[in-house]
């Protein structure tokens, strides 16, 4: 017979746990699906959101109660996205033209899963406090920067507009491939060879 003093001690609770993996899950999915649903149609309703990741309309609003909010989260994980890519790029220690194709290629890969940053009449997008339009600036010029010292890259031309200007050439690519004038294939490699005669590279 147990002494009256024994303790038994309760299962461990796993519904609190189960409750964070499912809003979690239901996150990840209303994220994903705002990204697709958006780049299509940058005016797309939370219910259009909600019918794509396969939850209610109440699910979406109890995690992102506004609009505004889920578009906010989705342009912070956009921008944590592509920061990832850049670091992969290994952009400050390759050399200087191949870190200028290798940081144009991470721009490709981000692009094409988030077209909807590149779309004209998606202007009304709330732009986070981490804006991908922040990260990539200030890296190419330090690129750009390190390819000059080095001698790989003109020095007659600041290092802040061919930055900007290389950013503008990949932007006007990605439109062209929208509008369907150019391939991905085409765009990407007409951006590369254009980006360096304009920093002055091989």
């Amino acid at each position: 017979m147990a002494d009256s003093h024994d303790t038994v001690t309760p299962p461990r609770a796993t519904k609190p746990r189960r409750r964070r993996s499912d809003a979690r899950r239901s996150i990840e999915a209303i994220l994903d699906a705002a990204r697709l649903v958006l780049s299509e149609r940058p005016e797309a309703t939370m219910e259009d959101i909600a019918v794509t990741a396969g939850v209610s309309r109440q699910t979406v609003y109890a995690h992102f109660p506004s609009r505004d909010d889920l578009i906010a989260t989705l342009v912070e994980a956009a921008a944590a996205e592509y920061a990832a890519l850049l670091d992969e790029a290994d952009l400050d220690t390759a050399p200087p033209a191949d870190a200028l194709a290798r940081f144009l290629g991470a721009g490709w890969r981000f692009l094409d899963r988030y077209p909807l940053l590149l779309n004209a009449t998606a202007t009304r997008i709330p732009r986070p406090h981490d804006d991908p339009h922040d990260t990539a600036p200030p890296r190419l010029e330090r690129l750009i920067q390190r390819g000059q010292r080095a001698g790989d890259f003109d020095p007659s031309l600041s290092a802040a507009w061919l930055a900007a200007a290389v950013l503008g050439l990949q932007h006007t690519a990605a439109a062209l491939v929208a509008a369907g004038r150019l391939t991905a294939q085409e765009a990407e490699t007409h951006c590369l060879r254009s980006a360096l005669r304009l920093c002055g590279g091989p």
